[in-house]
């Protein structure tokens, strides 16, 4: 795994922040460019697709094979094959990418969390480890850029991208929304597998309160609706009740609201 850093020297063309600085590192698929060997075309320089592993060739024409591939498949961001040239490009936040000197653990300690000194309202915080949604026998929701929410009293919530979750399997929930006094109006979605339908598992803000735009149209998952959710591959512990979403992991510290007895909390 590597970590990745916005280049500090001006390169950011769009001068905006890049929110995919934590990336897989697949191996290439090839060794060249497909498109270009099919043709018998020596490829310009080779972009390697961190999500995937496709390879491509870089050129800045408008079918070069890199770029069509970013395009189509909607995956952030490619890296430099070749080994003098240490750099990445973000197609989404048009930013450039440099290697951090020496590679971050995918997990390390981290500081314990007590709910009750949580805020209210609640506060955003993004989150670079690695979340995994799975439900019968399939991965629903993979990121490295979740955001959790944190509130008074609540494991966190983590809210993922709409890029990073398989909407295939979501289909809008037939029950109506609730609302909460901070974010807004959520919107209720089924996961649905062939024939498993896990009803309201999971819960979006199409049009959340100008505080929480940040969050707008991510995707948040009852683990206790799931077959499993995890966070750097520990698995997670569901909050009591069936309304909250939280996660509990090992840092975080109760006690929790969400079960019987404690909704005046």
């Amino acid at each position: 795994m590597t970590r990745w850093t916005p280049r500090p020297d001006g390169g950011r063309p769009s001068g905006r922040s890049c929110l995919h600085t934590w990336t897989a590192d697949p191996p290439p698929l090839s060794e060249t460019c497909a498109s270009c060997a099919a043709r018998g075309r020596a490829p310009a320089d080779l972009l390697l697709c961190l999500t995937c592993g496709h390879v491509g060739c870089s050129d800045s024409s408008p079918g070069a094979h890199a770029t069509a591939h970013f395009a189509s498949s909607a995956h952030p961001v490619a890296r430099a094959l070749a080994r003098d040239r240490a750099w990445a490009w973000c197609y989404e936040d048009e930013v450039y990418l440099d290697p951090l000197e020496e590679p971050v653990p995918r997990s390390a300690p981290r500081t314990p969390e007590w709910v009750w000194a949580y805020p209210r309202p609640p506060v955003m915080r993004e989150d670079d480890r690695e979340v995994l949604v799975e439900c019968a026998g399939q991965v629903v929701a993979e990121t490295r850029r979740a955001v959790r929410v944190l509130e008074t009293s609540h494991p966190p919530v983590f809210y993922i991208p709409p890029q990073d979750v398989r909407r295939e399997f979501l289909c809008p929930a037939v029950a109506g929304r609730t609302w909460c006094e901070w974010k807004g109006a959520a919107r209720y979605w089924d996961v649905i597998v062939g024939d498993d339908v896990r009803a309201r598992a999971a819960w979006s803000y199409p049009r959340p309160e100008p505080a929480y735009t940040r969050i707008a149209d991510f995707f948040a998952f009852y683990p206790s609706r799931m077959d499993r959710c995890t966070v750097d591959a520990e698995e997670v512990t569901a909050q009591e009740g069936d309304f909250y979403g939280g996660w509990i992991t090992a840092e975080v510290r109760g006690p929790f609201k969400g079960a019987p007895g404690t909704q005046l909390w």
